[in-house]
């Protein structure tokens, strides 16, 4: 966002009605606006105000069968169709598990949202938005043709909020943490690291020697991380692919982290962007944001959870990739053999 006054909700639709193709994040940012500012400029007039905590969102979500759940963040989109269900409501985290809609939500998060609606050639296109306090969108639920729209009505009605206005305060949105490194404190990160029975420990492990995931990477070394070149994000997809095995993908903000866990079917590279085309999961990747990406092997009690994971400059974490390790669908061997094969930093050619 800038410094330049923010425009009236009646100069937001102005904007927008001219420029009738650009993606709501795209023109809010041409306007030098939050997006959940531009949506909150059409309240009244196709979007309603409403009640934002997981625990009212996610049981209405159940209600409208088959949809598709989007999580983003400025490098990569995540989207995945499938059944709201298998909510367990937490004040700190709450979760949504079925087999395609995967999600780890953090409420304190989710404080601002719209039920929105416009009409299209094909009907209404329908989706309930939810944006943090800086108003940057973390998660939002689109209908689809085959969801239960019967539903919509009554699931806006129920959400809906006594304040209906047009504005939108936002905070300031907070920049991604920077890499936070304590060389000092390596032979106790490498120490404690060999003693990990599980991922979760990991971030408790950083934050007690005061760091965060991507600075504990840079100084861990072998044999726990190494460091790739940053076309091995492409490499990897292309490799995981071609070998038709399943992984975890995890995509995640401040609000929501998605995961698919399944295979890659099609690839369509497109300009700057890798997508993965399949019928019920999307991937949309900027290449040329990935800054720094990693290969990383944490011991946990079911065998070692080898990982890629992917950074933007500002030190934001793009993707978590691993190997699916469910029971009869072990593909953490075959995953582990991908990674090994790409490509070192230093092995690029000068």
């Amino acid at each position: 966002m800038t410094d330049r006054p923010t425009p009236t909700p009646a100069e937001i639709r102005a904007f927008e009605a001219e420029n009738p193709k650009l993606r709501a994040r795209d023109a809010a940012d041409k306007m030098g606006i939050a997006e959940a500012q531009l949506v909150a400029a059409r309240t009244g007039q196709g979007a309603t105000r409403i009640a934002a905590h997981p625990d009212r969102i996610v049981p209405a979500a159940e209600r409208l069968g088959e949809v598709m759940a989007l999580t983003r963040v400025d490098a990569c989109v995540h989207e995945k169709v499938g059944e709201y269900g298998n909510y367990h409501p937490g004040e700190h985290a709450a979760m949504t598990l079925t087999e395609e809609i995967d999600l780890r939500i953090f409420p304190s998060q989710w404080v601002h949202a719209y039920a929105v609606e416009a009409a299209s050639d094909t009907g209404p296109r329908r989706s309930l938005q939810i944006f943090d306090a800086a108003g940057d969108a973390v998660h939002k639920i689109h209908l689809r043709e085959t969801s239960n729209h019967d539903a919509w009505p009554a699931i806006v009605a129920e959400l809906a909020l006594d304040d209906q206005s047009e504005g939108q305060d936002v905070a300031p949105r907070k920049p991604a943490e920077a890499a936070k490194s304590r060389p000092d404190k390596v032979d106790i990160l490498r120490d404690e690291w060999t003693r990990l029975t599980d991922t979760h420990q990991f971030l408790r492990l950083c934050s007690k020697l005061k760091m965060n995931r991507l600075g504990a990477y840079r100084i861990a070394g072998a044999p726990f991380v190494r460091q790739l070149a940053p076309a091995a994000a492409d490499d990897m997809l292309q490799a995981v692919q071609a070998a038709g095995i399943e992984v975890m993908i995890f995509v995640g903000n401040r609000g929501c982290i998605q995961i698919h866990n399944g295979p890659i079917g099609q690839l369509r590279p497109m300009g700057p962007w890798q997508n993965v085309m399949d019928p019920r999961f999307n991937l949309h990747l900027r290449l040329d944001k990935v800054a720094e990406i990693w290969a990383v092997d944490k011991p946990t009690q079911r065998g070692p959870a080898v990982s890629v994971e992917a950074f933007d400059a500002e030190g934001g974490l793009i993707f978590q990739v691993f190997g699916l390790g469910k029971e009869g669908r072990d593909s953490r061997a075959a995953w582990g053999a991908i990674v090994d094969k790409l490509p070192a930093l230093e092995e690029v050619p000068a």
